[in-house]
């Protein structure tokens, strides 16, 4: 396994940490580079453009003059493609650029952009992104102490709010969270910078020998049997009798 110093914001080495081989030390494979690189490319292209066709020019929709006797190429509109100011035809509409990559050759590309700038000694791994003020200035300085040359990817895990406002206002200085990083954007920018907790997440996600989690097995619990509800028999109530009516006698 390659190991690399880690160092703090000042430059100076506070200890070494391990990286995997299968992230860190992969054989560099251009094809899967170039096809990395050309997604993303394609992914960012917004597809806006777009001509008017012959339906969609100004001009009026009558006959210019009529079909026969005037000697001349008969014509039925003013916006007609062979006119000038008329419509393009075949002409670009909008549409996306962006296509399926599959997920095994993108995080391959990834293990060879990582171990490219490993094998360039390019890779600068820092103890944290504590920064003491969000001013851009503060972070230039830091930079500088980190063998800043061109250009630098700063990947840091988690959420810093002085990090991310003091290094959105540099040109040259990208900020990536190692779920988001590119294999382009790595090989664009000149160094990269790592954070411990990036390493720890990338070897994670990136190494194809890991082990799957292993579930326990569970036991099959029987089903109980459903109870049988008898219903209480009441007593029929006894119908009280009713007393027959008298007739009624008339008098006289």
């Amino acid at each position: 396994m390659p190991v690399v110093d880690v160092v703090n914001l000042d430059g100076k080495k506070v200890g070494e940490v391990e990286l995997a081989d299968a992230v860190f030390g992969a054989k560099v494979n251009p094809h899967l580079l170039h096809e990395a690189s050309r997604w993303y490319l394609n992914g960012l292209r917004r597809g806006t453009h777009k001509v008017k066709e012959k339906s969609e020019v100004s001009g009026a929709g009558r006959k210019l003059w009529k079909q026969k006797g005037t000697g001349r190429a008969r014509v039925g509109s003013i916006r007609s493609p062979l006119w000038r100011h008329g419509g393009t035809v075949h002409g670009p509409r909008p549409r996306s650029y962006s296509y399926a990559l599959p997920k095994k050759m993108l995080l391959g590309a990834l293990r060879s952009a990582l171990s490219a700038k490993l094998a360039d000694e390019k890779l600068t791994v820092v103890e944290g992104w504590q920064l003491e003020s969000h001013k851009t200035q503060s972070l230039v300085s830091t930079l500088e102490k980190l063998s800043f040359t061109k250009s630098a990817l700063l990947v840091a895990h988690g959420g810093n709010r002085n990090l991310e406002l003091a290094s959105r206002n540099l040109a040259n200085v990208k900020l990536s969270a190692p779920n988001a990083l590119q294999p382009y954007e790595v090989l664009k920018h000149d160094r990269l910078v790592l954070s411990k907790d990036a390493v720890a997440r990338l070897v994670r996600s990136l190494d194809p020998e890991k082990k799957p989690i292993e579930v326990p097995d569970v036991e099959t619990i029987a089903v109980a049997p459903a109870k049988k509800e008898v219903a209480a028999k009441k007593p029929a109530a006894k119908k009280a009798a009713k007393p027959a009516a008298k007739k009624k006698t008339g008098k006289g």
